[in-house]
């Protein structure tokens, strides 16, 4: 495992000379947080099929020590519905959602805490050469509300769905909830439409976009319950605070 991220390390260094001389760390973290760093302000373009074998084979090592939760081993919390507290990066189900920003490339930031961040270093550098595509043949930055399908390359889902969430910057407005509203209905349906049986969202628009948690989950949680009257598809709701699992619980108890 250490051999493959040295090799993938040091290829990324190869491609970036004006970085400069950048000593490799010793620790796996350390090298693990260089080499998303990297992977973060790669542009995106196109890797060779022998680096991207060293990145495939080390994420799925990584992915298996990390640990992978199954929906096949969750409890509904109601028909068709269910509610985890997680890495979305390592659930397991047909498509997991990525709140996405209107580049739709990823974030650029190295190392940023943030969901899109963390999907696409897991997933690796495949997922933001195939957004680019996407990106460049649509024209103009995605628009919010609306949602993309990519495959999910290294992560344990087969795909992801990005969408573009409202940001909220100040009083939150009727059109606020309308988009995001739009959102989750843009992503089932897209699901519906690639025959994805079971989808994972992440709470859209609640952290650095500024969306009220409450009001937040009140609309995701009426929007999949119109949806799923009508579709069978299984929607888990993905939460990784304990106030957001406290919000999610008493909505669907």
């Amino acid at each position: 495992m250490g051999n493959k991220l040295d090799f993938v390390i040091d290829r990324l260094l190869l491609e970036r000379p004006e970085l400069g001389e950048i000593e490799k760390p010793v620790s796996p973290d350390d090298k693990f947080r260089l080499y998303r760093s990297l992977v973060n302000i790669r542009p995106a373009m196109k890797a060779d099929e022998e680096l991207l074998k060293a990145e495939d084979e080390y994420l799925r090592e990584l992915l298996e020590k990390r640990g992978v939760t199954d929906i096949n081993d969750l409890t509904p919390a109601e028909n068709g519905i269910y509610l985890w507290k997680g890495d979305i990066t390592t659930l397991r189900c047909d498509a997991i959602v990525n709140a996405a920003n209107s580049g739709m490339t990823g974030c650029w930031r190295p190392c940023h805490s943030c969901i899109d961040n963390c999907i696409h270093t897991f997933a690796g550098m495949r997922l933001r050469y195939k957004c680019n595509e996407i990106m460049e043949k649509q024209g103009h930055e995605e628009p919010t509300g609306k949602a993309k399908i990519t495959p999910a390359y290294d992560l344990p889902c087969s795909y992801v769905i990005h969408t573009v969430g409202p940001i909220v910057d100040g009083a939150l407005t009727n059109k606020h909830c309308e988009l995001l509203e739009s959102c989750y209905r843009s992503c089932l349906k897209l699901a519906v439409q690639n025959n994805v049986q079971s989808v994972a969202f992440c709470c859209i628009s609640t952290g650095v976009f500024g969306f009220p948690q409450r009001e937040a989950a009140g609309i995701a949680v009426r929007t999949v319950r119109e949806f799923v009257k009508d579709h069978n598809i299984k929607v888990i709701f993905n939460v990784f605070k304990e106030d957001d699992y406290e919000i999610y619980r008493k909505l669907l108890g």
